[in-house]
């Protein structure tokens, strides 16, 4: 098992290279600030989608980001 050291440094990590240090240092300075139950939202994020429309979306911005084909 990891250490907690370990997925914060990986988290940390993976914020920066995802949003870069500016955006990431304003991401843990949102949760911070906030009452924030990332459980609760995730359970609640997408309750009003059923898997076919979440596999149009998917389906939408694979094709959207998608090179176009000759």
């Amino acid at each position: 098992m990891r250490t907690n050291t370990e997925i914060r440094s990986d988290g940390l990590r993976s914020l920066t290279a995802s949003l870069g240090v500016i955006e990431a240092e304003r991401f843990i300075a949102l949760i911070n600030r906030e009452r924030f139950d990332y459980t609760q939202w995730r359970q609640d994020q997408w309750a009003e989608e059923t898997v076919a429309s979440l596999a149009q979306r998917a389906r939408l911005l694979r094709e959207s980001e998608s090179p176009t084909r000759v």
